[in-house]
């Protein structure tokens, strides 16, 4: 690992300890860095216990209660890098200061969408599972006393964010939270109405800060930031480092140390993701998006393109021809696309369609593929889409289609990033290279089989009943049958009447006589004239 001192002025000018990781790098644990040991014990039980780059750089400064600004491609655990220390010193209270006083939160942590709210709460939670935390002792009535004469209590997560119903939401926070992770605008809605008090954070995380000043939630940000305490600890993770970022960095932190961590041979647009960029046509992107998805070693996948009509269009394709396939778009309710995540995240379903704003925050570490449907806007969407694989050490593949009115869009985005393919082959589902460049195998068509829909809530086919006769209906044209046949006048006659035909017991003759209406107007047929008077007045 290679540590320097560099200037850097998209940073503001500010110094910038930016450290390469080489491959090979022995990383130290939790343990080693001097993680509390319940903490330890939990994440050791999913699997975790040696940091990544960005948590072995921001841990020994977070654990003291430094602020500080942490700068890491998606994907390069930035959660823990954050989570793990607020969870130490809330769970070593009477060191740090942050000992409860009552059921107010006593850490916040802002995220720029719900996905994210969901992602970051289910991280924390995993870390937090035997972890108990200390209160002073006037704070609850109950729990078992300590040796220093206070109470402890599970450590209790909560998440807030929009299109859930305020009424849990409250309760959870009347009930007591010490750490409460959520989205800009439902945190500032139960704030302004008493719900949320903020006057006892002690930490303050940001979480994609660069995410949240795209979505328009700075001002939002620094209303919630006005009514935090001042001496707090704080700390701002952010993929770029935009402007008012760093303006907002310079208000709120105090002397933050900007760490930035990469690892080597690593770009901006991720060394560990293959690249292709085709040109496709419209009408053939849905039969070849189907063959990438047959191809060899193909995992989780996101397709991603740019409007919600065309991602739910697509995933009802992808469905008929017998994918698992699931949506994430602003059209669909929060109950939807949450339960389409977890599918996905819980391997239910191996292909998710998703608009770039509703797939901000999706954090899955096993996605291989990558498929942009339609091209990006520019090139910051390309990274965003294309850091969703390659994830976590990983490698994956992605995938552009650009059409042919996108050429433009595609070419700026390439001369932007430098990715030396400015005019994508012409490519077709049947052609040759696209078969080769992915490993998909000759023989796979557009269809995998049946339809993947379920058959939930369509009507059974209704079975006849054996008691009653078959009917028979024959095809008639200007009176006639289709073989030739005269219409019985007599049928034809009272059915118009209203009354019964040729009561003849022949059956077969009388059900080949077919019956033939005819239109009235004012009471009366069509060719008989106008009803009688007595009959009107009756």
């Amino acid at each position: 690992m290679t540590t320097n001192q560099t200037v850097d002025e998209s940073a503001g000018g500010d110094d910038v300890q930016t450290t390469i990781v080489e491959e090979g790098h022995a990383a130290p644990t939790f343990a080693e860095l001097g993680v509390h040991p319940a903490i330890v014990a939990a994440l050791d039980a999913d699997g975790k216990t040696h940091t990544f780059a960005i948590q072995e750089l921001t841990l020994p400064l977070a654990l003291g209660g430094s602020d500080l600004i942490g700068q890491a491609r998606t994907g390069m655990g930035k959660t823990y890098g954050f989570g793990v220390p607020l969870m130490h010193r809330l769970v070593t209270a009477p060191e740090s200061g942050l000992r409860a006083l009552d059921n107010t939160p006593r850490a916040l942590i802002i995220v720029p969408t719900r996905e994210l709210c969901v992602q970051v709460t289910e991280d924390l939670e995993t870390a937090a599972k035997g972890v108990d935390v200390e209160l002073a002792p006037e704070a609850s009535p109950t729990g078992e006393p300590n040796a220093a004469g206070g109470t402890q209590r599970p450590l209790k997560i909560t998440s807030i964010y929009g299109g859930r119903p305020y009424e849990h939401q409250i309760e959870e926070l009347q009930s007591g939270v010490d750490i409460v992770v959520g989205t800009p605008g439902r945190l500032l809605d139960l704030a302004q109405q008493g719900h949320l008090v903020l006057g006892k954070v002690g930490i303050l995380v940001l979480d994609e800060a660069d995410e949240m000043l795209d979505l328009g939630f700075l001002p939002d940000i620094e209303r919630i930031m006005g009514a935090l305490p001042t001496a707090r600890q704080t700390m701002l993770f952010s993929a770029t480092m935009p402007g008012p970022i760093v303006t907002l960095a310079r208000t709120f932190l105090n002397r933050p140390t900007h760490i930035r961590a990469e690892h080597a041979n690593d770009s901006a647009v991720h060394e560990r993701t293959t690249q292709y960029v085709y040109r496709a046509h419209a009408l053939d992107k849905a039969e070849l998006v189907a063959r990438v998805l047959q191809a060899q070693g193909r995992g989780a996948t996101m397709i991603f393109t740019r409007t919600k009509r065309t991602a739910q269009k697509v995933a009802d394709d992808l469905a008929e021809r017998g994918f698992s396939v699931g949506a994430v778009h602003g059209d669909l309710g929060q109950i939807a696309r949450e339960k389409a995540l977890n599918k996905f995240r819980e391997g239910k379903i191996d292909v998710l369609v998703a608009t770039d704003v509703a797939a901000r925050g999706i954090d899955v570490d096993d996605v291989t593929h990558v498929i942009n449907y339609q091209c990006p806007d520019d090139e910051k969407t390309y990274v965003h889409r294309i850091g969703r694989t390659g994830r976590a050490g990983r490698t994956g593949i992605a995938i552009t289609l650009v059409d042919w009115d996108e050429l433009h869009r595609w070419g700026l985005i390439d001369k932007a990033l430098d990715l030396g393919m400015p005019e994508p082959a012409e490519t077709y589902s049947t052609s040759d290279h696209l078969r080769e460049d992915l490993g998909i195998p000759e023989d796979a068509t557009g269809r995998v089989g049946a339809p993947a829909r379920s058959s939930e809530g369509r009507r059974e086919p209704r079975e006849p009943r054996p008691d009653r006769p078959k009917r028979t209906r024959r095809r008639t044209r200007g009176g006639k049958t289709v073989d030739g046949g005269e219409k019985s006048a007599n049928t034809a006659s009272g059915a118009a009447d209203g009354i019964e035909g040729d009561t003849s017991t022949d059956g077969d003759a009388a059900a080949s006589r077919p019956r033939r209406r005819r239109r009235r107007r004012s009471g009366g047929r069509a060719s008989g004239g106008a009803a009688s008077a007595a009959s009107a007045a009756d």
